[in-house]
């Protein structure tokens, strides 16, 4: 029976034997397997041929005042293999004392814990990346919101300067819904982040998840994930930015490309708001003036049709949008089946401060300015009219020759 016990304990973990100088005096087939020497390597050598050299010294002086103390040590213990390679294991240490009590020979008996060791250490390693991460994203939101501090400061600066300048009532009115745009615009990005939040969340139980699994390929690629939803929310503040920088030189661009910046921005609530885009687009046409100016316009033009579908509970959601070439002149139609605008509004829907939605939704402000910048700054033309379902503008603009 004693000899069936011995058999078992020696199979199933990895056994060593030394005198009281710690010389070795046996070794297990276990221990010969994960330490790469060969039985005869082994007898006879001091047991520190296993020694990690990046173990503290302190640390076996507390092993030999246990065991010498005839007590039983116990520990996670860090060993280097004959090909130098690092392995670690749980370590019991046993002084067998002869009829006398004193010591006669030192039992080692343990077992490998190598794997859950390294993806602990992998672990700690992605949680202190991730809380840098962390760190920089901190930084990078203070920056921008300083930044969008300065901005707004910068506007206020503009609105006093303009009103000191000229008291013409249409210039202030202008100045007045760019910022009624940020703020709508801020309300963008705050509605773009809460996705992304909700992900990172998920992302972060995914990660703990694997690790208790130990599952490398999972916790590499939730880490992964978390990593690319810090980073594109990062990139929202920019782009929120550099859309409202001001002072931006007037320069040829495609039509194409304002039309994506202002969907890229809407993204989010489009999808939100089940609404269905469909595009019929000349990517060629050019026209000069500010790229983000146009895509403001396009935004208004996207966020009244937006409103007038929740307005009237409209089921079936879609917006046609057309660029196509007509004569010398880029046109742009923007058309929704949200049932249109009423006929005694239509004469004053370019009219500053007048709105057909709820106080809490509009300020009256968004299509007089969109007229403003169409006329003023690209010379062109912007209507309004009823169709089948709904209402549809067009836009007119000289195109770049």
């Amino acid at each position: 029976m004693f000899k069936q016990y011995k058999e078992a304990i020696e199979s199933s973990n990895i056994v060593s034997k030394t005198d009281i100088n710690g010389i070795i005096t046996f070794v297990n087939d276990e221990f010969c397997k994960i330490s790469g020497y060969s039985r005869d390597e082994l007898i006879g050598k001091n047991h520190n041929i296993v020694r990690h050299p990046d173990v503290p010294k302190s640390n076996f002086k507390k092993l030999w005042d246990t065991i010498l103390a005839k007590k039983t040590f116990k520990s996670t213990v860090k060993n280097r293999a004959k090909d130098g390679s690092t392995f670690y294991v749980n370590t019991t240490i046993i002084p067998i004392l002869d009829e006398k009590g004193e010591i006669e020979e030192f039992i080692a008996i343990r077992y490998d814990v190598t794997k859950e060791v390294e993806l602990k250490m992998a672990l700690e390693k992605k949680e202190r990346e991730l809380e840098v991460l962390n760190r920089t994203l901190e930084e990078r939101v203070k920056l921008q919101t300083r930044k969008l501090y300065e901005l707004n400061k910068h506007l206020e600066e503009r609105i006093r300067e303009e009103v000191r300048k000229n008291e013409e009532k249409q210039k202030m009115l202008f100045l007045q819904s760019r910022l009624a745009s940020l703020g709508q615009m801020m309300a963008n990005i705050a509605h773009q982040w809460r996705q992304p939040l909700t992900e990172l969340a998920l992302a972060l139980f995914n990660l703990k998840k694997a690790a208790q699994k130990h599952d490398d390929a999972l916790m590499d690629a939730a880490y992964g994930d978390a990593k690319v939803l810090i980073q594109n929310m990062s990139q929202t503040i920019e782009d929120f930015i550099n859309f409202f920088k001001p002072d931006k030189p007037k320069a040829p661009f495609l039509l194409s490309e304002s039309l994506d910046e202002a969907l890229q921005i809407l993204e989010k609530t489009l999808v939100k708001e089940y609404i269905d885009i469909h595009k019929e687009i000349d990517g060629t046409l050019k026209v000069t003036g500010v790229t983000n100016e146009l895509s403001q316009v396009l935004i208004n033009l996207l966020q009244n049709a937006k409103d007038a579908f929740r307005q009237r509970n409209i089921k079936e959601r879609r917006i046609d949008i057309r660029i196509f070439r007509e004569g010398e002149d880029a046109v742009i139609e923007i058309a929704d089946n949200a049932g249109g605008i009423e006929s005694e509004a239509f004469e004053r829907i370019f009219d500053p401060y007048f709105t057909t939605k709820h106080a809490a939704q509009g300020t009256g402000l968004g299509l007089f300015m969109s007229k403003m910048i169409v006329e003023k700054s690209f010379g062109g033309t912007i209507d309004g009219q009823n169709v089948d379902g709904g209402a549809k503008f067009s836009i007119r603009l000289p195109m770049e020759s």
